[in-house]
């Protein structure tokens, strides 16, 4: 779907909420809560008081990668963002063009050969554009100095920025409290925001009252800010333990709500055609939309997307269309802020 307003650009969130005030911390972001129709306005740390016993919580535990990197492709400057490995070890990346405002111009990736010279000696060569992605996304294969990305990024990288924020952040503002290094280095190349607000003191408070929290993992490759594609196969996983609990969570009457866009496609991917979730992993090309729908998941705690981007269709299939608009049309109105480090939206039945 596609809304008909505009998000004026000074409701772009520039930097992180504990920056914007002393004694702010992450949780101090506001939380628009809509229930169909209905909307109430509330502080993310109230999250504790719209929830009850037995309701779950589905957390994306992918960490944030450094996955900007400075380079050059012949004379000119490019920053490579690494976005997806893959299983034969290359990876999908994206060049652009650096602006001193966060990397926001796109640059034609090819043609085939095209060879990017990276820090430490590292060489990367594109390959072969993605499929279905024309000229933005490529598959690239590195070599050079014994460094693999992971090593790279750790060394040279730094976090995707765009220029709607005001500076560059340490990655440590990237994370959210549920990210879990991964043991091969491969993780997000943009933050699951929506997982941003909570702290541990939150989280400690929610089980206190008997709130279940169920960890999955996808890996969320990079945006286009531009033309607001569809998701791309990721990677995922949804172990066995975090199976069981949502079936549990279903089975008791509690209700299962995502934490972000990306934990809504990792649970969905995982649904048999029984409608139970049972374990896996691997690649998801799943596009939640209105027609599809959702089968396990009934609430949302998800970010303000830009009116275009394509995850409107799964909070229209999650929430119905006239609940997306209502929302839409009272964060504009209420001066909420937009993006990764913005204020949140909570849709619950």
């Amino acid at each position: 779907m596609t809304l008909a307003v505009r998000v004026p650009e000074e409701l772009s969130a520039r930097v992180p909420v504990e920056q914007r005030g002393p004694g702010l911390e992450r949780d101090a972001v506001r939380m628009l809560v809509s229930r169909g129709a209905e909307v109430a306005h509330h502080t993310f740390r109230e999250l504790p008081l719209l929830l009850r016993a037995g309701d779950l919580l589905v957390v994306n535990t992918s960490a944030t990668l450094a996955a900007a990197v400075d380079g050059w492709a012949g004379h000119a400057r490019v920053v490579v963002h690494f976005s997806t490995r893959g299983d034969d070890g290359r990876w999908a990346v994206e060049l652009r063009e650096p602006d001193g405002r966060g990397t926001t111009r796109p640059r034609a990736g090819g043609p085939a050969g095209r060879e990017v010279c990276l820090p430490g000696g590292v060489r990367l060569v594109l390959e072969e554009p993605l499929s279905g992605r024309g000229e933005r996304l490529w598959w690239a294969r590195v070599s050079g100095a014994g460094v693999g990305v992971p090593g790279l990024l750790r060394e040279y990288g730094r976090p995707i920025r765009y220029a709607y924020t005001e500076r560059d952040q340490p990655l440590s503002a990237y994370q959210t409290v549920f990210a879990l290094p991964s043991a091969d280095g491969t993780g997000s190349a943009e933050m699951p925001s929506a997982a941003r607000p909570f702290t541990a003191r939150l989280v400690a408070e929610l089980v206190s009252r008997g709130v279940l929290f169920a960890p999955v993992t996808l890996h969320t490759g990079v945006a286009s800010v531009e033309a607001h594609e569809p998701p791309y196969p990721e990677r995922f996983a949804v172990p066995e333990a975090s199976a069981r609990l949502i079936e549990a969570a279903r089975a008791g009457g509690g209700r299962v709500v995502a934490v972000g866009t990306t934990a809504v496609r990792a649970v969905e991917s995982a649904v048999g055609a029984d409608g139970a979730v049972r374990a896996h992993e691997g690649w998801t090309d799943l596009v939640v939309t209105p027609e599809r729908g959702v089968r396990v998941v009934d609430g949302l705690l998800t970010g303000l997307h830009e009116p275009e981007a394509s995850h409107l269709l799964m909070l229209e299939a999650v929430a119905g269309r006239v609940a997306v608009e209502r929302g839409y049309e009272a964060a504009l109105q209420g001066r909420y802020l937009w993006h990764e480090f913005g204020d949140v939206h909570l849709v619950l039945p």
